[in-house]
Order: structure tokens, then C-alpha cells, then sequence
């Protein structure tokens, strides 16, 4: 059994941007998050504790940086899915993870049990899903921003 860490953290884009809210694979109500993929800090820590665990790098390494990039236009739910089949392809298997999202919006508790869902969903493994915020410190508290931490524990299959 291996564990890794992930964090990932993104400012919400302008109120004039068009741009969806994307996070924990589902959509919300609200201005989105910058980005070059659809911004979901859930899905992104996610991928990056997935990837430290199994000793594949980050979310840079597998899709790229930039507009031009792997990752670019995708939303976190296929980026996961990928992640997974990448860790399979490496002799991993997702076995359970958390994340912990930070911020002030969107609210999370209700809809907790379906962010697990998706993430779960997507990872093929139970992921609980918690929130906080930062009691008005930093870009999150300010309203600016949200991150997400997460941890994950991969087996080695052997392939």
C-alpha cells in the first residue's frame, strides 16, 4: 500500500466570464473557476494524491501545462477516469482517498453524498468528500478563491 498528497487551489473567474462552476465531477450554481480545464480543485488534488502515491508525478506530468495542453477543455470527472486507467497501466489500484475542499462557495453539505458519488464514480474507489473555509483568511476566506487537499491510497497490483 502506498498514500499520496495532492492540493490544488484556483481563483473564481470574472462574474462576466461565462464560465461554468465545476467542482468534485458535478456542476453548481455560481461564476467558475479559472482555469484551462474546467478548474475543479476537487478532481485536480485528487489526481495529483493519486499520481504521488503511485510515484507517477503530478497532474503536470500526465496532461500538461497550458491552454495547449492534454488537460486543456476537459472536465476533472474524465481527467480521473484517465488518471485511474494510467495507474492500472502501472501496476496501481485506487483503494480509497478523501479530499477536503476549502472555500466559502459553494456550500458543500448538501450535496456531499453526490460529490462522493462522482468522485467515487470516477476514481473506482470510495472518496469522502469534507469542506471548510478559512474564517475570512487568505484568498479563499476573501471570497476569491477555492482549494482542495486530498490524500489517497493506492495498491500495487503487480499488473
Amino acid at each position: 500500500m502506498r498514500i499520496g498528497q495532492g492540493f490544488d487551489a484556483h481563483r473564481f473567474a470574472a462574474p462576466d466570464a461565462d464560465r461554468p462552476l465545476w467542482l468534485a465531477c458535478l456542476p453548481w450554481d455560481g461564476t467558475g473557476i479559472e482555469g484551462d480545464s474546467d478548474g475543479d480543485v476537487a478532481a485536480h488534488a485528487l489526481i495529483d494524491a493519486l499520481l504521488s502515491a503511485a510515484g507517477l508525478g503530478d497532474i503536470g506530468t500526465l496532461f500538461g501545462v497550458g491552454s495547449d495542453s492534454a488537460g486543456a477543455g476537459q472536465h476533472g470527472g474524465a481527467m480521473l477516469r484517465h488518471t485511474a486507467s494510467v495507474l492500472a497501466e502501472h501496476g496501481f489500484a485506487p483503494v480509497s482517498a478523501s479530499v477536503v475542499i476549502i472555500g466559502n462557495r459553494p456550500k458543500i453539505g448538501s450535496r456531499r453524498v453526490q460529490a462522493e458519488q462522482a468522485l467515487s464514480a470516477a476514481v473506482g474507489c470510495p472518496v469522502s468528500v469534507t469542506a471548510t473555509t478559512t474564517d475570512g483568511m487568505g484568498f479563499t476566506g476573501a471570497g476569491q478563491g477555492v482549494a482542495a487537499i486530498a490524500n489517497a491510497l493506492v495498491a500495487e497490483t503487480g499488473r
